[in-house]
């Protein structure tokens, strides 16, 4: 039969087994929990570093279209500059083509207009009329704004003029004129109108051979070689003697 003592010494075994086996359970929740921090952390940092990486994709797409469209609108600009600088030099030659064509014109007015006595209405060979209200000094008016060179006020003195002396004896003059106008300012359709006008008018009119060579310059212009071809032979056939058929033979020539 067990003693006392021995049944004490059973009790305090039992008692030590389970203090350790409560101290083992508690250290592994413990770890567990040590562990599941530490995870949690690990997957919180990982979840921080992708949003780093998402946003710096994102920083450097934006960056990448900011470049882009600096580039393009560089381009853009390069492109206007050189669009602006064509344009100049497209006004320069032009400026330079009209100056080519209207100074051989004012010189060959310059000396049919000194060979003659009197202005001369060309359909009764009659001295111009300066009645009307004063037509010649409206007429010298409108002439002096084509001289200076402002070509669209040009226009409208030599339309006025027109309008309101339309049988004036200087009218087929300011015909001429304002079809000249219209060609200084390519507006060639309506040039060449005015141009025939002038020829149904007053196909003896002095300024008659330059109205057809005028023709044919805007018909150059307008790049139809053919109707140009066939207005300058009939400037040299119709007018053989004039100044203007001399220079519609050369231009005949250039074209063939």
């Amino acid at each position: 039969m067990p003693t006392p003592y021995f049944r004490a010494a059973v009790l305090a075994v039992a008692c030590l087994a389970g203090q350790g086996a409560h101290a083992q359970l508690f250290g592994d929740d413990q770890a567990r929990q040590a562990i599941l921090d530490l995870r949690q952390r690990f997957d919180q940092a990982v979840a921080a570093q992708n949003r780093l990486v998402d946003e710096n994709t994102q920083m450097r797409r934006s960056m990448l279209d900011l470049q882009q469209q600096i580039e393009s609108l560089r381009g853009e600009l390069a492109r206007s500059r050189g669009q602006e600088e064509q344009l100049t030099r497209d006004i320069a030659e032009l400026q330079k083509r009209q100056a080519a064509t209207l100074e051989p014109l004012e010189e060959r007015l310059r000396k049919l207009e000194s060979g003659a006595p009197a202005a001369t209405d060309p359909a009764s060979g009659a001295a111009a009329s300066t009645g009307e209200g004063g037509d010649k000094a409206e007429y010298d008016a409108a002439l002096a704004v084509f001289r200076s060179g402002d070509f669209n006020a040009a226009q409208t003195s030599f339309a006025n003029f027109i309008k309101r002396h339309p049988r004036s004896s200087l009218a087929p003059s300011a015909l001429f004129w304002l079809g000249n106008a219209q060609y200084a300012t390519r507006d060639y359709k309506e040039a060449v109108t005015n141009f025939r006008s002038l020829l149904t008018a007053a196909p003896n009119h002095a300024k008659a051979p330059e109205a057809l060579l005028s023709i044919a310059n805007c018909q150059i212009e307008l790049k139809d070689a053919r109707a140009a071809r066939a207005t300058l032979e009939s400037l040299t056939k119709t007018y053989p003697q004039s100044e203007a058929a001399q220079a519609g033979r050369e231009r005949l020539a250039r074209l063939k």
